[in-house]
């Protein structure tokens, strides 16, 4: 019996497109893992996942035409359970071997070994293979069973049989080789037909073996059964047709155009030069999120009217084509133009009364009342900052008027964007119209931070509201759950205050945030909670970033407040970590840090009359001679240069150590130690807790 490629291959109806790729991942996935634990395939097998808008389908190499025999071995009683002092069978275990099979075993033959505390007597016997069909039957169910869709389709075969799946099933291939796999689904028997193209193929497909399947299909039937195949050549037949410009495809949508079709053909359509006088982000989103379409910009990122199609029928005539998808692309475009005129006839702020019908939530009322509280957080940001308010109150005032627009009630994507285009055609200044779009920025990870800076502090301003607001009515984050984003919202918080390099506290902004409120009932303070949640996503950012965990808990171990100079911290850290002396000095810190705790004694005044070793002498006087200069580094940000300077004491540490008992018996010589210490220690943690860094 050799070993041969099996191919199993479910032919449905057409199969949810943006589910598509996770179905077929999931079906092949399970297949391959059940038959893999029932040992029918080898350390060589590899499996092949197939999918297309019409089936699901895996082949897998090297597999096993039976299971291979198996040693088993179960244990059966404890020997004092099994017999009595004298030796003989108790009924105990004659109940046993019945119920196990083998009643008339003979027990002289069953293994004695010890088991935990007791001697146990064990069954060993030597299992047969299991066929294929018996693995793979089971596999087939377990795969269709854990598919990740919410709900199954329930349908009615024509034989009256009524059954689920996720679309209805229409045939049913297993092949082990040329032989087909005699497995039965959804009242379907194993067969080695499948159908193609539906209007490219001649008919049905009788695939000749399990690794003939793919050639076939493609020869024969006009389908390229491999779906990431057919999304890079769709890929590279868009790219073909650029002619210069740049196209629009985000992964989503090249997913899902893959989904759609079986044999990919890319055509190049237009639409009317005067749709373009609408805001270009309009068009391309009715353009992909309606037709599946993939728009394409210019040398200067403008939008032209000219779009490429995946077509699923390759012709030498394909103008009925591009004729039919432009007419119908048409309506589309000329109800966005429609909207967008409309939107233009009332302004923003004639919206804003509007927002008092909009419900933020039911423990923190409209929205209304919620651009109150960011208009005030803003406000007080600015001056923190010392900016001019009057942009930064206009921007909080308007940048939610957009909400109330057809154009964002038709694609809500658009929201600050629309509002953008909205304010620069009421007249209000472009930083309160670049502020209705930034500060929702940044959107995602990744996402580039606002630009201006108005939208800067509405963007701190709108997710501080969020964040404090949220979870001081109970909603935080539970394990995976974050129904609110909230983790985004702090990341996007953190982000700005980092990458601006912003001298704003947090503990301020969040107490700001807290009092515009505390006046709702419902609402408890969540400070402290909303720090630690906060300082968690830090840690994530850093490492994130590249920063170790040890460098990280360094700079973090001083429980920063503000972090406009965190990564100029992080970055004389990790320099000073590569010099020689650093893990010397780190032991010697940590070594500083516990005494300092287990002294209990408040450290005073340094009294150099009272030192008596020349290695305290010394130590002293050079802390004296460097701390001026490692002040002035410190103060102007030069936290490298701070370390470095720090790094010259190596020696001395390392002899005031050899050569001094700190926790001499005369008193008075020992508080003056621990108080040189202190001095040292706080000198050494200026920049970061470098006890960190030992390793």
């Amino acid at each position: 019996m050799m070993n041969k490629t099996l191919l199993v291959e479910l032919n449905t109806e057409e199969l949810p497109p943006k589910a598509l790729a996770k179905l077929a991942d999931s079906f092949a996935g399970t297949i391959e893992k059940t038959l893999r634990q029932g040992d029918f395939l080898t350390d060589a097998s590899k499996a092949t996942t197939y999918a297309t808008p019409r089936r699901l389908a895996v082949a897998i190499t090297d597999v096993r035409t039976v299971s291979p025999d198996r040693p088993i071995r179960k244990k059966v009683l404890p020997v004092n359970v099994a017999f009595d002092k004298d030796g003989n069978q108790m009924p105990p275990l004659k109940k046993k071997l019945a119920a196990m099979g083998i009643a008339d075993i003979d027990v002289s033959t069953l293994e004695v070994a010890r088991d935990g505390k007791n001697d146990c007597l064990f069954y060993n016997y030597t299992a047969s293979g299991i066929p294929l069909a018996t693995g793979l039957q089971e596999a087939v169910e377990k795969a269709a069973a854990g598919l990740p869709v919410p709900k199954m389709m329930t349908y009615q075969r024509p034989d009256g049989q009524t059954v689920q799946f996720v679309r209805p099933v229409h045939k049913l291939i297993a092949l082990h080789g040329e032989d087909t796999v005699a497995i039965s689904f959804l009242g379907l028997k194993a067969g080695r037909t499948t159908e193609g193209h539906r209007f490219l193929s001649k008919g049905d497909i009788t695939v000749t073996s399990a690794d003939t399947y793919a050639a076939q299909l493609e020869a024969e039937g006009k389908i390229i059964p491999s779906f990431n195949e057919r999304k890079e050549r769709i890929r590279t037949m868009l790219l073909s047709q650029a002619k210069g410009d740049t196209i629009l495809m985000p992964e989503a949508l090249l997913d899902e155009v893959a989904a759609l079709v079986e044999w990919p053909v890319v055509y190049e359509c237009h639409f009317e030069e005067s749709f373009l006088q609408v805001p270009q982000e309009c068009l391309i989103l009715t353009m992909q999120t309606n037709q599946k379409y993939f728009a394409l910009t210019d040398a200067n990122g403008k939008l032209t009217n000219r779009f490429l199609i995946v077509s699923n029928i390759e012709t030498q005539t394909p103008q009925r084509i591009i004729d039919g998808n432009e007419r119908v692309v048409r309506p589309r475009l000329s109800d966005a133009q429609f909207f967008f005129e409309q939107d233009k006839k009332q302004t923003l702020e004639s919206r804003l009364p509007g927002l008092v019908n909009v419900v933020y939530h039911n423990k923190l009322g409209t929205l209304a009342q919620r651009m109150a509280r960011v208009r005030i957080l803003a406000v007080n940001i600015a001056k923190k900052l010392g900016v001019e308010t009057a942009s930064v109150e206009r921007a909080a005032q308007l940048c939610k008027a957009d909400l109330l627009t057809e154009m964002v009630g038709e694609f809500p994507e658009l929201q600050g964007t629309m509002g953008t285009y909205y304010a620069r055609h009421d007249g209000e200044s472009e930083e309160v119209a670049m502020a209705c779009a930034e500060h929702y920025q940044p959107r995602f990870a990744g996402d580039a931070l606002p630009t201006t800076l108005t939208g800067t502090i509405l963007a701190i301003a709108d997710k501080l509201e969020t964040l404090v607001g949220i979870w001081g009515i109970g909603l935080q984050p539970t394990g995976d759950r974050d129904p609110f984003a909230l983790r985004r919202h702090a990341l996007g918080i953190l982000r700005i205050l980092i990458e601006k390099k912003l001298p704003l506290s947090l503990r301020e902004l969040l107490k700001d945030a807290v009092d515009v409120l505390s006046k709702n009932t419902l609402f408890t303070n969540p400070t402290d909670a909303v720090i630690d949640f906060t300082m968690d996503r830090l840690r994530g950012l850093l490492r994130d970033r590249g920063y170790t965990i040890a460098e990280v808990e360094a700079v973090l171990a001083q429980n920063p407040d503000r972090f406009d100079n965190i990564i100029d911290r992080l970055d004389a850290v990790r320099t000073f970590a590569a010099m020689p002396e650093s893990q010397s000095l780190a032991g010697a810190n940590k070594r500083i840090t516990n005494i300092l705790k287990k002294s209990g004694v408040t450290a005073g005044q340094v009294y150099e009359d009272v030192m008596v070793e020349d290695s305290e002498k010394k130590l002293y006087a050079d802390l004296l001679s460097l701390k001026p200069e490692a002040d002035r580094q410190f103060a102007t940000g030069d936290y490298t240069g701070t370390l470095k300077t720090l790094a010259t004491l190596h020696d001395d540490v390392d002899a005031f150590f050899n050569d001094v008992m700190v926790m001499a018996d005369d008193l008075k010589l020992r508080n003056n130690r621990i108080a040189l210490l202190k001095e040292l220690h706080t000198m050494m943690n200026q920049v970061a807790d470098i006890s960190k860094l030992a390793s």
